[in-house]
């Protein structure tokens, strides 16, 4: 049911921009209740999905000819205001809040490299460099923060795109040369046929386990009825 989960969430997700693709990583679980008390064999074996990771390879990028879309053509995220505590994100899908900061499609800032945010001027041709700096008429307003993490392992995955740092020790690392391209998006990094190929068999896993489980308790019912048999 897990992997179900995640992988209908993965496709669902297959065209968002900047998603990543969530995977489940297998473990054992030996049942102690099964052990052979006859001829002293080990308990079943079964496997579980211990936890979930998410699989930050690059997605293609996408022409959009948006000015406020901005890709990242190599490692790096972007750092969101977010409403308890800093997000990171690959999305670079912004839009312009109501207050006049610079946003992600979330609603959330975009942080300055600063750590402040960017506001932008209403109606003023806007232009970002490769270094993150946004411009408008050629007088720069901000220069977009873009980070990045010696290790991942420690980014939870917040919404479809947003993620969390859960350890305080991972302390990302501004990006010098981040290589921002304006007018372009990352796509999600799902590959649509191998997760669909993924679902059927699992499906297919989850049917057989479903009629064992019917199989096992017909014969408990039948046990039950021949032993009320005997007994009369």
């Amino acid at each position: 049911m897990v992997s179900l989960d995640l992988l209908a969430n993965n496709l669902a997700n297959s065209a968002t921009g900047g998603y990543k693709n969530d995977r489940e990583y297998y473990g054992l679980y030996a049942s102690d209740d099964s052990q052979n008390a006859v001829d002293g064999g080990t308990g079943t074996t079964l496997p579980v999905v211990e936890r979930q990771w998410t699989d930050f390879s690059p997605g293609v990028l996408q022409s959009t000819g948006n000015p406020l879309d901005v890709a990242l053509p190599n490692k790096g995220f972007f750092a969101l205001n977010g409403p308890n505590g800093t997000l990171y994100t690959r999305s670079g899908s912004l839009r312009i809040l109501p207050s006049g900061d610079l946003g992600s499609s979330d609603g959330y800032p975009v942080q300055s490299a600063g750590g402040g945010t960017i506001h932008i001027g209403v109606a003023k041709n806007l232009t970002i460099t490769p270094d993150g700096t946004v411009q408008q008429d050629g007088q720069n307003v901000g220069q977009i923060g873009v980070v990045d993490f010696t290790n991942t392992d420690s980014l939870q995955k917040v919404g479809s795109t947003n993620f969390r740092n859960t350890d305080p020790r991972a302390v990302p690392q501004p990006v010098a040369n981040p290589g921002v391209q304006q007018g372009k998006l990352e796509g999600s990094n799902v590959q649509v046929a191998d997760a669909a190929m993924r679902l059927v068999g699992v499906m297919r896993q989850f049917e057989m386990l479903q009629k064992a489980i019917g199989i096992s308790s017909d014969m408990d019912t039948k046990s039950i009825q021949e032993v009320a048999r005997v007994g009369a």
